[in-house]
């Protein structure tokens, strides 16, 4: 009972996910060392191959000495999933605006998504985020944060690329998942349906396309859609840029608010005019 009380309770989640790392020279069963065979279990038989069970094998203990570390398998996928996001370290941000600096930091995810299918297989609207997940997080906000549009629209603009990326990634993991139980291929069961070919020549914008040769080199899905994403916030920026207001006054004494330097938006013309502010809010 004890354990499942702790395998249902948020909180112990985040002590679990926000714990001091070990550096994996202890030969002993450590949670890290539970969490790095995990990740190796799902990438080779995806989420649903994932057991307390079979991680214990690959470590050489008993399932129940698992439960010490850990309370349950939920809590182990948000583990896990921190531990992925957390490979390989963050290159140097990309020079220039905000866009090939997104752009850097969009790409490093997929990659670590291409790396781990089983990522686009957490599904849910509660899970808990650890360090580097957070990180991410604020790595991405920040970079949106210095093109002058509203706080909400900065979080609503990383949120609509979040959700462009798990949807690729959906792909990944139903793509890993018919390989796994076929054995074959995407690429070989599709060039196989020759007898769906020969019934496609009736329609004839299919037909059109094929003969001018659309279907040969198609656009690469990812690279395409998250080109027109940042296409549809480049947009958004530039009209924010248009209809700026540049006087600008303190949202609490009314005196006029200075530019920062990198174009980030402020609301309050002083430290002291914010830290009132804050209080204010918290007091209301």
């Amino acid at each position: 009972m004890m354990r499942r009380n702790r395998a249902d309770d948020p909180d112990h989640g985040v002590e679990l996910l926000w714990r001091e790392r070990d550096d994996g020279s202890r030969p002993a069963l450590t949670l890290d060392r539970i969490v790095r065979a995990a990740v190796e279990v799902a990438d080779a038989e995806g989420l649903a191959g994932l057991s307390m069970r079979k991680v214990a094998e690959r470590l050489g203990f008993t399932t129940m000495s698992l439960y010490r570390h850990v309370p349950g398998r939920e809590h182990l996928v948000d583990l896990m999933r921190d531990a992925a996001l957390g490979e390989p370290p963050p290159e140097p941000a990309a020079k220039g605006g905000w866009r090939p600096r997104l752009e850097t930091c969009v790409r490093q995810g997929w990659e670590v998504r291409r790396r781990h299918p089983w990522l686009g297989e957490i599904r849910g609207t509660r899970h808990l985020p650890g360090p580097n997940s957070v990180a991410h997080y604020e790595r991405m906000l920040s970079i949106v944060a210095g093109t002058g549009l509203a706080p909400a629209e900065v979080i609503a603009a990383i949120e609509l690329v979040g959700r462009f990326v798990d949807a690729e990634a959906q792909v990944l993991v139903e793509v890993a998942r018919a390989e796994r139980s076929s054995g074959v291929s995407e690429q070989e069961w599709w060039g196989a349906r020759d007898s769906l070919y020969a019934r496609l020549g009736s329609y004839p914008t299919i037909t059109y396309l094929w003969e001018a040769g659309g279907f040969d080199e198609p656009e690469d899905p990812f690279e395409f859609g998250l080109a027109r994403v940042l296409d549809g916030i480049e947009l958004l920026v530039r009209r924010r840029d248009e209809t700026r207001d540049e006087s600008l006054a303190c949202q609490l004494c009314g005196n006029p608010v200075e530019q920062s330097a990198s174009g980030r938006p402020r609301a309050y013309c002083s430290r002291a005019c914010q830290q009132r502010a804050y209080r204010k809010r918290r007091s209301g």
